[in-house]
């Protein structure tokens, strides 16, 4: 006994390596692929296929794909080709134990060929330097582990084949509805269809076990997939409900569709095949015939099998279309920290866009005041935030995980982003304020504060929108005009200050106005500065090595003469411009 759970955990271990090194191997777009919508059923199921081949595990790729449809990146129709591609990438496991010879005969076919296997691994694992032959080495360390594992299970389980109780449950589980419940049951406590499969190989080598007992158990095992799959859709939204219930459908109805007709044919016509003793290839044909031949039957209906779920799966709100503007984060991506990137990515460009938007419609509001683009400003903040809390709870959780050195920089360039932009559109809603209290007073500065504001909007409006291209492009160029301009909105703001301090002086303005016309540079430069922030993050990133405060101290030395080039050609633009007044 303590050989066969040894065995398993052999075994099971050595599958979670595996799938986490052909990962690292295959590179971290292959997660990303999945979120591409694709045309038709054809190219899903290939996707499906090629990707669950990869990652070892039809469920994970399908808990992908239920976060893809509940975070509005695929449509139900486009995620259920790669629902039906997963279950027949999950049959690649089987084969790999049956081509690898793990029925436990020993010899320079098994034992010997695992050991050496092994043996290679630690070499490329410990010795080499490249990254991509540690991930080599890492696979070959999971293959030993893995066939290892499978071989001690062979051999524990052989001796059940003289074990009274052991027959006696074989004889309880010739019943096909009965086979079918302990595979779902079996799979359902593993949670992992593969995992299950790959435990009937090991137990087919005590030959007790016949294709009556195999077949309706490899189906029970193939629904038992579901199960995680199934919990993993609590709370989600209504199609991400609809997704995790067509994988269930799909292996439900295809386990009709072929399990029927094969048994009406057995009830007449005694099939040789199942009195016999099942074998591991055996095993591993019956399980790719089932998933081949469900897809073959079922593809050409998958509009029929979405229409189908939303009748059985019902939105009781009775929206059927949701606003997914906010929910590009699920949580099931944080074990795929690429995917989750991208992801917090994509809600950084939605954040970021809606921040800059509201400078622009604030300052819009000083020339002309309009209550209902005041009042959309302020919804835009709230939305804001909003996005300032759950993306920066969510990278925080990213963080926890296993990321790579470009993963967590880029991690942590969106946590920096993410503090400067919910500030630029706090103090849009600075702007907005004054705006209000210039228009509820009825006043408005003289003609030659307008003139000297007008330019400054202009600087503003100009340095948001170099940051904000910048912050999607990754645009280094554009980054490195940000921190000269800031320069000069903070020349300007001075300039502008003392210009109006004046006017008061002499009576042409009010010290009220005054204090307006103040505080609305202020939030001017605290915009500049907040992009300039942001800039230096983007350039930072060009050198890992350097940190931030060494960057802010070597930016002006760095390329001198561009950067006094870009400081002169801003001071003509703007500064000049006040001055001739």
């Amino acid at each position: 006994m303590i050989a066969l759970l040894g065995g398993l955990a052999f075994f099971l271990f050595g599958m979670s390596l595996l799938g986490e090194g052909l990962k690292r191997v295959a590179g971290s777009k292959m997660e990303i692929i999945l979120g591409n919508l694709t045309s038709t059923t054809f190219k899903g199921v290939l996707l499906g296929t090629l990707v669950t081949a990869v990652i070892q595990s039809s469920s994970a790729t399908t808990v992908m794909v239920v976060g893809f449809v509940n975070s509005g990146i695929m449509k139900l129709a486009n995620a259920i080709g790669i629902i039906m591609g997963a279950n027949i990438g999950t049959t690649a496991t089987g084969w790999i134990l049956v081509l690898a010879g793990v029925e436990g005969n020993g010899g320079f076919s098994s034992a010997t060929v695992f050991a050496l296997v092994a043996f290679i691994g630690i070499i490329f694992y410990f010795f080499c330097q490249k990254q991509s032959t540690k991930n080599l080495g890492m696979i070959l360390l999971a293959f030993s582990v893995l066939m290892s594992g499978m071989q001690a299970m062979s051999g524990a389980m052989e001796p059940l084949k003289e074990s009274q109780a052991f027959l006696n449950f074989i004889s309880a589980v010739s019943n096909p509805l009965v086979a079918i419940l302990v595979g779902i049951v079996v799979t359902a406590i593993i949670q992992s269809c593969s995992a299950s499969i790959g435990i009937l190989q090991a137990l087919s080598v005590t030959g007790v076990i016949g294709y009556d007992v195999a077949i309706p158990m490899v189906i029970g095992m193939c629904i038992g997939a579901c199960v995680p799959v199934l919990f993993s859709a609590i709370g989600a939204n209504i199609n991400g409900k609809r997704t995790a219930f067509t994988y269930l459908l799909f292996n439900l109805s295809g386990a009709v569709l072929l399990m029927l007709p094969f048994y009406a044919v057995n009830l007449f016509v005694r099939l040789d095949l199942m009195s016999l003793p099942a074998t591991s290839l055996g095993i591993a044909v019956v399980n790719t015939v089932f998933k081949v031949g469900a897809t073959l039957l079922l593809a050409p209906f998958s509009g029929l099998l979405v229409k189908l779920v939303a009748a059985l799966v019902k939105d009781k709100s009775g929206a059927e279309e949701e606003d997914y503007e906010e929910n590009l984060l699920d949580d099931r991506f944080l074990d795929y920290p690429p995917l989750a990137l991208e992801q917090s990515g994509k809600t950084m460009d939605q954040m970021s866009g809606a921040s800059f938007k509201n400078i622009r419609n604030s300052i819009e509001l000083l020339a002309h005041f309009d209550s209902e683009k005041y009042n959309k400003i302020m919804s835009r903040e709230g939305k804001v935030d909003r996005f300032e809390d759950r993306l920066g709870s969510y990278l925080v959780r990213l963080h926890a995980k296993q990321l790579d050195d470009g993963e967590y920089q880029l991690s942590a360039r969106y946590l920096s982003f993410l503090t400067n932009v919910e500030r630029i559109s706090d103090h849009s809603v600075g702007i907005a304020d004054l705006a209000k209290e210039l228009h509820e007073k009825k006043t408005g500065f003289s003609p030659q504060a307008l003139h000297d504001l007008t330019i400054c909007t202009e600087a503003i409006m100009e340095i948001c929108e170099l940051t904000k291209t910048s912050m999607e492009n990754t645009d280094y160029m554009l980054a490195g005009k940000v921190k000269p301009l800031k320069e000069i909105v903070n020349i300007m703001s001075k300039k502008l200050k003392d210009g109006h301090v004046h006017r008061v002086q002499k009576g042409h303005c009010t010290l009220e106005l005054g204090f307006i016309f103040n505080d609305l540079l202020n939030n001017f430069e605290r915009v500049a500065a907040h992009c300039a922030n942001i800039a230096i993050t983007i350039l930072e990133s060009q050198d890992a090595n350097l940190k931030s405060h060494d960057y802010v101290s070597t930016l002006d030395r760095s390329d001198q003469n561009t950067y006094e080039l870009q400081l002169q050609f801003y001071k003509n633009k703007y500064v000049d411009s006040i001055e001739k007044e």
